[in-house]
């Protein structure tokens, strides 16, 4: 039995073991996610802890369990149709609380919940936060300046004092800083507190702690500088001052918890007596023995077939909806002449298999401003190579050009109605108003959701995932609609001609 329960848990690995790499590539890439590796250690050790539970509680298998385990299997496959990696690891560590559901049982199982479901903190996940943190950091940074009478002039998520210049980054985000809370504050939670309303309430305090910390943080040191003329707090002794400051803060917390604290929980479920009790003589239990075996092979051989079905048909829709032609854009017939670059900005996407990009001047009559044009084009998607993705931005943190604001926009273009993002950007020659939409499967969309569920369904039925990107550009003074009047008339003179050359690209 216990080979079948150690073989039950290692097919997960077997058949997803590319998204297994994933996990453990972002673990050695990103200092951020680095906690992963003793994720893992932890909930073997929490499982050590209530040892006990395995003879007190016998294994028995669960088999509706199976019907969760085809569903993180298809949650599995639509992520990979779709090349959202999170999900896709997301979904994998879940199968291993679910296989122990299923072969394990729901009572053996249930008393391992906690260090079952720590597992899904080894998840590389949390670069979804790093924007509004930033922004966060920002609004409050510069809130405690003026607050302390510091004058401050403020442009997006850099900001100017009279002592010099500042700027809120990804480093600067606080996003490990949450991580690492919430990570240890889980497990501080468990380990401390009986109730389930004492560890919701610590929990909370582990996300909002570091949150409003690492304000005070960036204010800080904010400070050093301007107090110190700009010679302190401005180099790696910005780290280092953070992580102090991170580590003092974390400690308070911590003592302050165990001021609530409870005592511990019996480690063995409540009914491990009545289990106990109900052995009877040899023989039965021999029996008993052999039929518990026979089972925990059939439900591992089972959960085989059930993980083994999704990663092969994956494998089976890339060989038929791989398409070996190099992606080539119909040509893109615009009636507007061609005019000079107004600005050094390019969007910071992967590279696309194909591209179309110019500056086009308008009729004195329709509008003012020239118009950039970006068409990025994907085919053969994959990591690292997506036309929707968290690592394809306007601009990076560090460039010259920065995002002050990005909101949802509808435009009518002839009989439709076309949704955006309309986003400004501040960049050395001055103001910038883009417009970005994707173009997936023959349909156009402004949201990342429902791309990826564009994509995720053309992978579905065999058909080719090939998608573009779409991204209008205009400079402007004061007045943003001087912008958007010229990339409205650009819409309205162009977009078919666009749709036309998308189309091509796909059909060839």
């Amino acid at each position: 039995m216990v080979a079948a329960i150690v073989f039950a848990f290692l097919v997960p690995l077997f058949f997803y073991f590319a998204t297994a790499r994933s996990i453990v590539a972002i673990w050695n890439s990103s200092e951020t996610f680095a906690h992963g590796y003793i994720i893992l250690p932890i909930s073997l050790w929490l499982i050590w802890r209530r040892r006990d539970n395995f003879a007190a509680l016998p294994a028995r298998s669960w088999w509706p369990a199976l019907a969760l385990l085809a569903a993180a299997g298809f949650g599995w496959l639509l992520a990979r149709m779709g090349e959202v990696q999170v999900v896709m690891q997301y979904t994998f560590v879940a199968m291993i609380p679910i296989i122990a559901l299923a072969i394990l049982g729901r009572r053996l199982s249930s008393s391992l919940t906690f260090p079952l479901l720590f597992l899904l903190l080894a998840v590389p996940f949390g670069d979804i936060f790093i924007a509004p943190l930033i922004s966060f950091t920002a609004d409050f940074t510069v809130w405690a300046l003026q607050a302390t009478g510091i004058p401050v002039l403020r442009n997006g998520t850099r900001f100017d004092i009279p002592s010099g210049s500042w700027s809120v980054v990804e480093a600067c985000s606080g996003v490990r800083y949450l991580i690492s809370s919430i990570t240890l504050g889980c497990l501080y939670a468990y380990l401390t507190y009986r109730s389930a309303g004492r560890r919701a309430a610590f929990m909370l305090a582990a996300v909002i702690v570091p949150i409003v910390a690492n304000g005070l943080r960036a204010y800080m040191i904010v400070m050093i500088g301007h107090l110190s003329g700009m010679q302190l707090a401005v180099g790696v002794d910005h780290l280092i001052y953070g992580w102090l400051f991170f580590g003092l803060v974390m400690f308070a917390m911590f003592w302050i918890g165990s001021l609530w604290r409870e005592d511990p929980e019996t480690l063995v479920a409540h009914d491990a007596v009545a289990t106990a009790a109900s052995t009877a003589a040899a023989s039965p239990v021999m029996v008993d023995a052999s039929g518990t075996t026979g089972a925990s092979v059939r439900m591992a051989l089972a959960i085989a077939v059930v993980c083994a079905i999704w990663p092969l048909y994956a494998q089976f829709s890339d060989r038929v909806t791989f398409n070996p032609a190099p992606a080539r854009m119909g040509k893109v017939d615009i009636d507007w002449q061609a005019a000079p670059a107004f600005s050094r900005w390019v969007p910071r996407f992967a590279a696309a298999d194909t591209q179309f990009s110019g500056v086009f001047q308008p009729d004195a009559t329709v509008a003012s401003q020239p118009v950039g044009v970006n068409i990025l084009y994907y085919r053969n998607q994959r990591n690292g190579k997506a036309l929707i993705s968290s690592g394809n931005r306007l601009a990076d943190y560090e460039d010259e050009a920065h995002e002050l604001g990005t909101t949802g926009r509808n435009e009518t273009v002839g009989a439709r109605t076309l949704a955006l993002r309309e986003s400004t950007l501040q960049t050395a020659a001055g103001k910038l108003l883009v417009w970005k939409w994707y173009w997936v499967g023959g349909t156009f969309t402004a949201s990342d959701y429902a791309g990826k569920i564009l994509q995720a369904r053309d992978k579905l039925l065999l058909r080719s995932d090939d998608g573009a990107a779409i991204l209008l550009s205009a400079p402007f003074g004061t007045d943003a609609e001087e912008a958007r009047k010229s990339l409205r008339a650009f819409l309205g003179a162009s977009l078919p001609a666009i749709e036309r050359s998308l189309s091509t690209a796909r059909g060839a």
